[in-house]
């Protein structure tokens, strides 16, 4: 495992990914808002639960078995300390964002009526607009967007006017994938709970950037995804204020999620087990934990400082090309910025950076509403995290000018 001083170098080689050529050139990649990239030691845990406790957990007294769930329930205590929830029981386990979004969206449904309001952003994935949408169809919920400033962030004063006693949900993205965008998300949830609304934050694109604290924030939930922390896919979080989870019902039906079952009547079990039908993603969980164990064994400010450096020195250089519109110019990001190309298509210029080795990310990146928004048919994303290096900041404008002086 490394050691708390920070060194970019030294970090790298515990990614072996990033050692190869892509199109006879040493791989950028600059699409972490996607997906991060692994480090050896979460890789390891995966392979060593699987070629050395295989078992399914909660469910067996054999030895593999209690070894599997031991692992298993360590990493939600990793959890818990890692977004400082007060409780293992506010740890639900899930697929990633999307699935705890959609299981809020269909649980806290029970308690809506027709006529009540939930807020998003215009800053929003589809994954926390789509399932809102499906609330207006089947409950008769109003469904009120946060407008964008200028600037593209989001605009304060109109979101206190769509305030009101109405309002029972707010949901919003604590940082935009799209932009990278920062929202005064802590600011935000106090204005909700004037109201007496409950405030759902979507932390995917934060927990790999920035230091969360779910009881300093006050949010009622936080969903994030494990691929975007160094973990493995199809695994995530939904946090909770306990007494919250407490009061809601069970979201799918199955095996764990239940205490008693008879063909009269069937009672569900305790927190957090509740809301955890069907065997879990076992390995995925466990390599979430090692990912989590392998980040803090870093100086955390000193990672979120080096990030935000290359966006820095990115963000200005991308601005001193006149060709080139960057959104959100000047405002407060972390991980990602977009960008436009006059006369140019997104995807055009992400495929000539594949050309040099270079992956970004370009198109609408599940927001559409934005794009139409910010009236455009995509942008290209760079996105970076703890692995990259100014050499490849540079390289990305080198090679990005070589691009424009071709298209010329």
């Amino acid at each position: 495992m490394p050691n708390s001083s920070f060194c970019v170098y030294q970090i790298r080689q515990h990614f072996p990914i990033l050692n190869q050529t892509i199109n006879e050139h040493p791989l950028i990649y600059l699409d972490n808002a996607a997906t991060t990239q692994k480090p050896q030691a979460m890789v390891d845990a995966v392979a060593a639960y699987y070629l050395h406790d295989n078992a399914n957990v909660h469910r067996a007294s054999h030895h593999l078995s209690l070894r599997a769930t031991g692992a298993f329930e360590a990493v939600r205590e990793t959890v818990k300390t890692f977004i400082n929830a007060e409780s293992i029981k506010e740890i639900i386990w899930t697929k990633g964002t999307t699935e705890g979004l959609n299981l809020l969206a269909n649980v806290l449904s029970k308690g809506l009526q027709t006529g009540d309001e939930v807020i998003i952003s215009a800053l929003e994935h589809h994954a926390n607009i789509v399932p809102w949408q499906m609330l207006v169809e089947s409950h008769g919920i109003v469904l009120k967007i946060i407008p964008l400033t200028a600037q593209h962030d989001l605009d304060l004063e109109a979101y206190q006017s769509l305030l009101s006693e109405k309002t029972k949900i707010v949901s919003v993205t604590h940082i935009s994938n799209a932009l990278g965008v920062i929202n005064p998300i802590k600011e935000m949830v106090r204005l909700a709970h004037q109201v007496g609304a409950q405030f759902i934050i979507d932390g995917a694109q934060a927990v790999g950037h920035q230091t969360v604290d779910v009881q300093d924030l006050d949010c009622d939930y936080y969903v994030f995804s494990a691929h975007k922390l160094f973990a493995p896919t199809g695994v995530g979080v939904l946090y909770g204020k306990q007494h919250l989870l407490e009061a809601l019902p069970p979201w799918q039906g199955g095996g764990e999620m239940i205490k008693t079952v008879s063909f009269e009547k069937s009672t569900f079990n305790q927190l957090p087990f509740k809301f955890e039908a069907g065997t879990p993603n076992i390995s995925g969980v466990i390599g979430l934990g090692a990912a989590i164990d392998f980040l803090r064994a870093f100086n955390r400010q000193d990672l979120i400082d080096h990030e935000q450096s290359l966006l820095t020195y990115t963000e200005k250089a991308l601005s001193e090309i006149p060709a080139i519109s960057v959104f959100n110019p000047g405002g407060i990001k972390s991980g990602a910025l977009s960008f436009a190309v006059q006369g140019e298509h997104p995807s055009d210029i992400a495929m000539l950076l594949d050309a040099q080795g270079i992956a970004v990310r370009s198109g609408a990146h599940c927001a559409m509403p934005l794009m139409a928004e910010l009236n455009c048919i995509g942008t290209v994303r760079v996105s970076f995290s703890m692995y990259n290096t100014l050499e490849e900041a540079e390289r990305f404008i080198e090679a990005l000018g070589k691009i424009l002086e071709m298209l010329k």
